[in-house]
C-alpha cells in the first residue's frame, strides 16, 4: 500500500444465480406483476418501430480478405468468424438448404454437376442455416416438440410447457454421397444467431418461458432444456445454480449460449444459462456481444405518447468452449443490427437511434457510443441528423461510416482514432439511401439500398418520399473531410427490390475477380401513373465495379422457365458462389453454372 508500484488490474462484473425454484418462481411473478400494473396504468406494451434483422475489426478484416479466392465464401461482418447461410461449398461439393432439406451437388468444374442424395428430415425439423468446416457439415434448424406430460399419481404435472427449439445436427461428409450423422444438440428456443471461429461454434437461442401458468400450477417446472446426444438421448434440464440473471433485466426469457467443437464431436459442449439478454449479435474473435431493446410504453387512452427506447448490451468472453459474462451496460436508443456493433483495438462501437423519425413533437437523433473494455463509456457523439434515422452502418478500423435518412441520404464519415475524442469530418447529402456499406478498400466504400424522389402532396405540408429503383453507389472518401459519390448504377423502377437490401450474405464480392453479384428482382414504373409498376426480371446481376470505371453490368443471369408476367418463388436466384473459374446460381429449382470470363451458361442441373 504504501510503495509508488503501479498496479493496474480489470474489474469484471458477476452474476447472481437464481439457486432455488422459489428464487425462480419469484422472479417470473414479479415480471407478472409488473405487466399487469403497466397494463392497468399505461395500457399496452409495443416495441419501437425501427427495423432489425439476424461479425481484428469489421470491415478493416474484410478488406484485408478480399483476395482471389478459388472459392468463394459467405460474406462475414469480422474477419475469422464465419456466419451461418443457407449455402455453403468446399469447392468439389455445393450445400443447399430447399424444401426443407439440404441438397448435395457435386460440381466437377460446372461441366458435369451432379445431385447426390439429400440430407432428408423428420416433420418436425426445418433446417435454415448451415456451417461447413472441413469433413463437417453442421445443418441448424427450428425443431417442435409435443409437450412433456407425465403421470403423477391421479394427477397431471407439465414439466416441459416449451415447445419451440432450436436443433444443430453435425454430419460427417468425408464421403459426400454418403453423410454419417455424428451428433445432434438441442436447445429450447429460438435461434438468435451463431458463429464460428475455427471449429469452435458458438449457438445462440432465446427461449420464452410460459411463466403465466404459475397463476394455475405452481409445480411447474419453468427451467430450460437441452440435449446431447453425446452425453445422453434425454433432455437435460439447467441446474437453478447454473441459471444467472441480470439484476436490473426484466426480461422473461432466457438465453442459452452453447458452444461445441466440429472437430471434436466426443467433446461435452458447454451449455451456459442467463435470465434476460439479448435478440441482436455482435462476435469478436474475443468477445460476443448481446442487445435486447427494452419495450416502450403507450397508454391507450389519455396521457403523452412515450418513445423512449433503451437498449442494454452485455459483453461475453470468449475462451475455447468457455463463455463467461464480462459487463453490460444501457443505452438510450435502439440499435438497427450486427453491423451498427463492433469491436476496435479493446474499445467497443455502437451506432444507436433514439426516438421515432415520425415523431415531429421529439425528432429522433442518432448517435455513435464508444465503451472500454469494461463496457464504461469513454466518449460519444450525439444528435446526428435529427428527425431521420439510421439505416446502414460500417466499421472500418478507425473509420465509422453512417448513413441516415427521412428525405434525402446523410452519409457521415467519422475518425475515431482518438477513442476519447472521435470527430464527425465530413458529411454528403445524396437522394437515396444506402441500407447496407460494403468495404471496397481503404479510400473506397460501396452502398447498397434505393433511389428515392420527393413528391409534394395536397393532403400533407411534408413531402412523400417515394422509393424507386435499387441504388449502388460507390463512394470516395479518401478525404474523409470531403467525401463524394463518385459513381452510382440505378437498377430498376419502383418496387425492384434484392434480399441484398436486408441480407448481407447474398452478396458475393471479389474485389481481385472484380465481382459483384446479387440476387434480384426488377420492377419498372407505369407511365402515367404514379405508384403502379410492371414486372421486369428476376435473378441475378453481375457487375464489374472499379473505383476509377465505377459500375458495369457484366451479365443478368435467370432461372424462369419464360417471359412470364409475374415472379416464380420456386425460380428466384438465393445465392451465388464461385469454384475456381465456374460461377454457379441457385435457386429452389435448379443449379446453372456459368463461366466467369463471359458468363455463358455451362450446364443447368434441376433440384427437383
Amino acid at each position: 500500500m504504501s510503495s509508488d508500484q503501479t498496479i493496474q488490474f480489470v474489474v469484471q462484473e458477476s452474476l447472481p444465480i437464481i439457486g432455488s425454484k422459489d428464487k425462480l418462481d419469484q422472479y417470473f411473478a414479479s415480471i407478472m406483476e409488473a405487466e399487469e400494473e403497466g397494463q392497468s396504468k399505461f395500457g399496452i406494451r409495443v416495441e419501437t418501430m425501427e427495423s432489425s434483422n439476424e461479425s481484428a475489426d469489421s470491415a478493416a478484416g474484410a478488406v484485408e480478405k478480399q483476395v482471389s479466392q478459388d472459392v468463394s465464401e459467405t460474406n462475414i461482418q469480422v474477419q475469422g468468424v464465419d456466419e451461418t447461410d443457407i449455402v455453403k461449398t468446399n469447392g468439389s461439393h455445393i450445400y443447399q438448404i430447399t424444401d426443407n432439406k439440404v441438397n448435395i451437388i457435386e460440381t466437377t468444374n460446372g461441366a458435369k454437376m451432379k445431385k447426390l442424395d439429400p440430407l432428408l428430415f423428420s416433420k418436425n425439423f426445418t433446417p435454415s442455416q448451415l456451417f461447413l468446416h472441413e469433413d463437417r457439415l453442421l445443418v441448424i434448424g427450428y425443431s417442435y416438440e409435443e409437450m412433456n406430460i407425465k403421470e403423477e399419481g391421479s394427477a397431471k404435472k407439465m414439466i416441459a410447457p416449451a415447445t419451440d427449439k432450436t436443433k444443430a445436427i453435425i454430419y460427417n461428409i468425408a464421403d459426400p454421397s454418403n453423410p454419417k450423422e455424428e451428433r445432434t444438440l438441442t436447445l429450447d428456443g429460438y435461434m438468435v444467431s451463431a458463429r464460428k471461429i475455427g471449429s469452435l461454434v458458438y449457438l445462440v437461442t432465446n427461449q420464452y418461458p410460459q411463466y403465466w401458468i404459475l397463476r394455475e400450477n405452481d409445480e411447474i417446472d419453468l427451467r430450460p432444456r437441452y440435449s446431447d446426444s453425446k452425453v445422453s438421448d434425454e433432455n437435460l434440464v439447467v441446474d437453478y445454480d447454473d441459471i444467472q440473471y441480470f439484476p436490473d433485466s426484466k426480461e422473461p426469457n432466457y438465453t442459452l449460449i452453447s458452444a461445441f467443437d466440429l472437430e471434436k464431436p466426443d467433446k461435452e459442449a458447454s451449455v451456459t444459462t442467463y435470465l434476460g439478454s439479448g435478440d441482436q449479435m455482435y462476435m469478436s474473435t474475443e468477445n460476443l456481444y448481446l442487445a435486447v431493446r427494452d419495450w416502450g410504453i403507450r397508454p391507450l387512452i389519455d396521457g403523452p405518447v412515450e418513445d423512449r427506447v433503451n437498449t442494454t448490451v452485455y459483453k461475453f468472453s470468449i475462451d475455447g468452449l468457455k463463455v463467461e459474462f464480462n459487463s453490460s451496460t444501457e443505452l438510450e436508443g435502439s440499435i438497427l443490427n450486427q453491423f451498427s456493433m463492433d469491436e476496435h483495438n479493446g474499445y467497443f462501437r455502437v451506432a444507436t437511434t433514439e426516438g421515432e423519425s415520425w415523431n415531429g413533437e421529439s425528432p429522433s437523433s442518432n448517435n455513435l457510443l464508444i465503451f472500454d473494455e469494461n463496457l464504461k463509456q469513454v466518449s460519444s457523439i450525439e444528435d446526428l441528423a435529427r428527425g431521420e434515422r439510421i439505416y446502414s452502418a460500417r466499421f472500418m478500423g478507425d473509420r465509422v461510416y453512417i448513413v441516415t435518412f427521412k428525405e434525402t441520404d446523410p452519409l457521415f464519415v467519422i475518425d475515431t482514432s482518438e477513442p476519447e475524442s472521435p470527430k464527425v469530418l465530413g458529411e454528403l447529402k445524396i437522394p437515396g439511401f444506402s441500407n447496407y456499406l460494403h468495404p471496397y478498400d481503404e479510400n473506397h466504400l460501396i452502398g447498397f439500398g434505393y433511389d428515392t424522389k420527393s413528391v409534394t402532396t395536397k393532403d400533407s405540408k411534408e413531402p412523400l418520399i417515394l422509393t424507386g429503383g435499387v441504388k449502388l453507389s460507390l463512394f470516395d472518401v479518401s478525404d474523409m473531410k470531403n467525401p463524394k459519390e463518385k459513381f452510382t448504377e440505378i437498377i430498376g423502377g419502383r418496387g425492384t427490390y434484392s434480399p441484398l437490401n436486408y441480407d448481407h450474405k447474398a452478396l458475393l464480392f471479389d474485389k481481385k475477380k472484380n465481382l459483384f453479384a446479387f440476387p434480384i428482382n426488377v420492377y419498372q414504373e407505369v407511365e402515367g401513373s404514379e405508384f403502379d409498376q410492371k414486372f421486369e426480371f428476376q435473378g441475378a446481376y453481375v457487375l464489374s465495379v472499379d473505383s476509377e470505371e465505377g459500375f458495369k453490368i457484366k451479365s443478368r443471369i435467370s432461372h424462369m422457365k419464360g417471359n412470364e408476367p409475374y415472379e416464380e418463388w420456386e425460380n428466384e436466384i438465393q445465392r451465388l458462389v464461385y469454384v475456381g473459374d465456374t460461377l454457379y446460381a441457385l435457386s429452389n429449382s435448379k443449379i446453372t453454372s456459368h463461366s466467369l470470363n463471359d458468363f455463358q451458361l455451362k450446364e443447368e442441373l434441376s433440384l427437383h
